[in-house]
């Protein structure tokens, strides 16, 4: 199904969304290369990196084919305001145990995301979600493995870097699920359930994985969701990561590479 005339801006901002998301985490994992505790974990950030900016793409080159300009145009030629991220990615890694949490929650999110859209009514995004199914997986498991082992299994010490660092990622992810302004169309057209039944289904699968790690959750209804990223409004460390990112590329932007 292509999506009709009054639907496709929410289309759109759906997939701006999502692939904005990835493009910037991706390039955040990317970081970890060759800084990783052991080399096992570098390969792994950065395979994981590189399925997120691949996603990315893909997500891109669905927008183009609605009518937006090429990947590249769009990944690299865009300023912070332009960008539909949340403030999640956009943070610098930090410690090992920042960038493990916000691997953990944000995967978590992906997956219940990429599983709702497998039934979507665009069938380009539904194809997609069932294509990406097995690496989300992958990286779901790797995420959740190191939580529950420096969780549950580790040192005093490493437990409580993982409860901090649970307690200082927590509201960023709640704003993975910013509503929007289609919400209820993209629901209404079978396109995409809405942000809050994907937090719903989020919460109920991380609760028990936190648990099990012997982490406590904070109270949702005691933290402020980190809002903003969805319309525009971002951090501190996005655009010096933009202008970073888009360096080479700006310097001739009509070179043919």
């Amino acid at each position: 199904m292509r999506p009709g005339s009054g639907i496709v801006p929410a289309v759109k901002d759906l997939l701006y969304r999502m692939a904005d998301d990835a493009l910037i985490l991706g390039h955040r994992h990317s970081e970890w290369t060759g800084l990783g505790p052991v080399l096992e974990e570098d390969i792994a950030f950065s395979s994981i990196a590189q399925d997120k900016i691949g996603h990315a793409y893909a997500l891109y080159q669905l927008l183009h084919e609605l009518g937006e300009p090429e990947p590249d145009r769009i990944a690299f030629f865009r300023d912070a305001p332009q960008f539909r991220c949340c403030h999640l990615v956009e943070y610098p890694n930090g410690g090992y145990d920042f960038s493990l949490m916000r691997h953990f929650l944000y995967d978590v999110a992906e997956q219940c995301r990429y599983h709702l859209l497998e039934s979507s009514r665009y069938e380009p995004l539904a194809q997609l979600a069932r294509k990406v199914r097995g690496e989300i997986k992958y990286h779901v498991f790797h995420a959740t493995q190191w939580v529950l082992h420096l969780g549950a299994r580790g040192t005093e010490e490493s437990h409580q870097r993982m409860q901090q660092a649970l307690e200082q990622v927590f509201p960023l992810a709640l704003g993975i699920f910013e509503p929007t302004e289609y919400d209820d169309l993209l629901a209404a057209a079978s396109i995409f359930p809405g942000e809050r039944p994907l937090q719903d289904r989020w919460l109920e699968t991380i609760v028990p994985l936190i648990e099990q790690a012997t982490l406590r959750l904070p109270a949702l209804e005691a933290v402020v969701p980190a809002y903003g990223g969805r319309c525009g409004i971002h951090t501190e460390y996005l655009q010096p990561l933009l202008d970073e990112m888009g360096e080479v590329i700006r310097s001739e932007p009509e070179a043919e590479w």
